[in-house]
């Protein structure tokens, strides 16, 4: 059960820089909560926003260590950019970026393919340390899309259509195969 963290209202791109969640709407967090399974373990990445949801929503369930693997994409000279001056700056690599994602990064962060096999590690470790287990997993929209152009199995493009809001849900089964049953459900 992937959750996206709570909104941080920044306008510009927000990779690995640490900023909070707004975490007011509690009436929110708590349809949340009641809505994941009970006995399931909770992760999150290790950035506030993704940590701080993941408190918010863990009720009586195991919380593991944060997964610094579980990061959003690193942007590199992008991070708190908007999307208008980083088309005006890298016209060309700006648009080959979003348009034809895989190996193409932004200068100095990492591309989708890169940031996807770092996910793929981290998940795939939890799903070898918690066998059959149902996992909640609070992290950033490019962690949860990476995971459900995994389950889809399409290309990085194709998993950029899908929308992610904060606080959604998004399940990815693995047994017996991957598969995305729920997209961005919001409760």
């Amino acid at each position: 059960f992937w959750v996206r963290h709570g909104p941080t209202h920044e306008k510009a791109l927000v990779g690995q820089r640490d900023v909070p969640a707004d975490l007011s709407d509690h009436a929110a967090l708590a349809r949340l909560s009641a809505a994941l399974p009970d006995g399931a373990v909770v992760v999150s990445s290790d950035l506030i926003r993704a940590s701080a949801t993941a408190d918010a929503i863990q009720g009586s369930r195991p919380r593991l260590p944060h997964d610094p693997g579980l990061r959003e994409f690193d942007f590199g000279l992008w991070d708190g950019m908007t999307f208008d001056k980083v088309a005006r700056g890298w016209p060309d690599l700006s648009r080959r970026y979003w348009e034809h994602p895989g190996d193409i990064a932004p200068p100095d962060g990492e591309s989708w393919n890169a940031a996807a096999e770092r996910v793929n590690r981290s998940v795939d470790r939890l799903l070898a340390n918690h066998p059959g287990q149902n996992i909640i997993a609070v992290a950033h929209i490019g962690v949860i899309l990476t995971q459900v152009q995994r389950a889809m199995d399409v290309s990085p493009y194709a998993a950029l259509a899908h929308k992610i809001d904060n606080l959604s849900v998004t399940e990815i089964s693995t047994q017996p195969g991957w598969s995305a049953s729920r997209i961005n459900h919001i409760f």
